[in-house]
């Protein structure tokens, strides 16, 4: 890659000078496998968790040496706090109300379980003066913040090509709160996509999309083919596949973002024999030069979730001159995940079938 520097690549959010005590609402495997993890590296403090099940609360407390709160309310009351609903989208709202006006709060993504639930949440953020950030931490992982720099340096030029392309077997087992739902692939997983898209290129124009299921699950979905439309200078596609039960030669997880001056390639590993992952990888190259691995300093679990956490503390410190994932941002990540399941509830154009000689 000639003297084109990659080490130096931006991979890691500021922490907030003072950090303000964690309120996590929500107990779920998530909270477990991510956002604790992320809080005790990032050595912020956590001042106690809620969640309705009081048993799987406990659980969580006693390995992580928590305070359990014995209600929302009592939750609620803590002084100063940042609020994480680690909680699932149909309670977002109850939840959100239950909190003290003029709040810090993270919210679980998705915003809501449609469209018209996460318009609701942004109009009641607004009413009650909160500073309310989702959580879309992929944008916050270390390659994709590398990525990030290396577009704002101009080491790719104009971002022309994005594909990803996953085909992994995800154990939806460890999910249990899925089951049922209409609304999966899209709405609880490759939303993460859509929203990272949407950092690097804006808002699509429109969108093609096919999202189903498998045979071997009961999950609503868990394929999802998709194309959003930026123009005619941009391509930009996702294959998603979870159901790919033949080992692991062929399992891939690879986004490639390609400019008209250099590309990237991003290995996803935590999604390949998930939870336990393999690294991740980054990968850069420029015209006429060698493509050069970016050595990282983490990965998407869990030093992702300090930097979600980071920016919403330093925003509401006066810190941070945005809050990356806004609930007003947010909502444009939403409206293309319900643009995506009507394109996938539209009949597609017919192939002609009867020639006319």
């Amino acid at each position: 890659m000639g003297t084109t520097p990659v080490s130096n690549l931006r991979q890691a959010w500021p922490r907030p000078s003072r950090p303000r005590p964690i309120v996590i609402i929500g107990a779920g495997g998530i909270v477990n496998d991510a956002h604790l993890p992320a809080y005790r590296l990032a050595e912020f403090p956590v001042a106690g968790i809620f969640d309705l099940d009081r048993g799987r609360a406990d659980a969580l407390a006693a390995k992580w040496g928590l305070t359990v709160f014995s209600s929302l309310a009592e939750a609620a009351a803590v002084k100063d706090a940042v609020f994480d609903l680690a909680t699932p989208p149909a309670a977002h709202v109850d939840v959100l109300r239950a909190l003290p006006e003029g709040s810090a709060v993270l919210i679980q993504k998705p915003m809501g379980r449609d469209l018209d639930e996460a318009t609701r949440i942004l109009e009641l953020a607004r009413a009650r003066n909160l500073t309310a950030a989702v959580n879309f931490q992929l944008r916050f992982a270390p390659m994709m913040l590398a990525l990030s720099d290396a577009l704002e340096r101009g080491l790719l030029g104009r971002l022309i090509d994005v594909e990803i392309h996953l085909n992994i077997l995800t154990p939806w087992h460890l999910f249990p709160f899925l089951k049922g739902l209409p609304r999966v692939e899209i709405a609880v997983h490759s939303i993460h996509y859509f929203d990272f898209i949407r950092s690097l290129l804006g808002n699509p124009t429109g969108v093609y999309a096919r999202t189903m299921g498998h045979p071997s699950s009961d999950m609503a979905q868990t394929r999802t083919s998709a194309i959003l439309d930026f123009g005619d200078n941009v391509r930009c596609t996702l294959s998603i596949n979870h159901d790919h039960d033949f080992g692991r030669r062929f399992q891939d997880s690879t986004f490639r973002f390609e400019g008209d001056q250099g590309g990237a390639v991003v290995k996803m590993g935590i999604l390949l024999n998930y939870p336990q992952g393999e690294p991740d990888e980054l990968w850069i190259a420029q015209k006429g030069g060698d493509w050069a691995q970016v050595p990282l300093q983490g990965g998407w679990f869990p030093h992702a979730f300090v930097g979600v956490m980071s920016n919403l503390q330093r925003f509401a410190a006066g810190e941070d001159p945005k809050l990356i994932t806004a609930v007003a941002d947010a909502w444009h990540t939403m409206a293309v995940v319900e643009a995506c399941f009507a394109s996938s509830a539209a009949p597609a154009t017919p192939v002609p079938s009867n020639p006319k000689v």
